[in-house]
């Protein structure tokens, strides 16, 4: 790592969470977060100043944060997404959805909060469109996101000297939202959901924004092509 700020950007290996650490690449070293060490060390090579860190968010034992000597920003893009009707939704898939999308970043920020305070960094935390609204079939998603939302607000009043910014982008083209509308039962159509670097530069306007600015929310929406 150089003189640069640092950042750790997690679901990294692919989606939002890859276009994001490109857009930051310019400005931040990084540390480039997920469970796929292959995809991860790809990135990295691509990236000059990037570091792969391959870790599981659902055991967060296995992530090494005592060896992060500085960090400036923290982006929390790595989540899941089960959808069905909540008269169908098990305790396990709960479980999996909150401890992804919530627990997991709730812990992982706290293990991080020295580094981040010494810094007087940032958080940022992909949302979604669900963290706004809850739509039918979205429930357990949709709870988590609100969860996420909440979470976030608590953290900026309870670390002041933290900038926390919640993005909420609308459907991206991303393997997640192939996913999606596999569940969904739906066509796949690339042109009407996002670019995922839309959503990066989106991001890289709040980090790189200036240190009396404080971007606290960013929607982010699909313009029909």
């Amino acid at each position: 790592m150089s003189d640069r700020p640092v950042a750790l950007v997690t679901g990294a290996s692919s989606g939002i969470g890859s276009a994001i650490a490109r857009s930051l690449a310019p400005t931040h070293d990084l540390l480039l977060g997920g469970r796929d060490e292959t995809s991860l060390s790809l990135l990295a090579a691509e990236l000059p100043g990037a570091e792969a860190w391959p870790f599981d968010l659902t055991n967060l034992a296995s992530a090494d944060t005592a060896h992060i000597a500085r960090l400036d920003v923290v982006v929390h893009s790595a989540g899941v997404a089960l959808l069905g009707p909540l008269s169908e939704a098990s305790v396990d898939m709960w479980r999996q959805t909150l401890e992804v999308n919530v627990v997991a970043v709730a812990e992982l920020t706290r293990l991080l909060l020295p580094q981040l305070r010494a810094a007087s960094g940032q958080v940022v935390l992909i949302n979604s469109g669900a963290g706004l609204r809850a739509n039918p079939g979205w429930g357990v998603y949709a709870a988590s996101k609100f969860a996420l939302r909440a979470y976030a607000d608590a953290l900026r009043a309870d670390e002041p000297s933290l900038r926390v910014t919640s993005v909420f982008p609308g459907r991206t083209d991303t393997p997640m939202q192939r996913e999606v509308r596999r569940q969904e039962g739906g066509e796949y159509d690339a042109t009407q959901y996002l670019d995922p670097a839309s959503v990066g530069r989106a991001v890289a306007s709040a980090v790189l924004a200036t240190p009396d600015a404080h971007i606290t929310e960013i929607v982010v929406r699909p313009q029909p092509r």
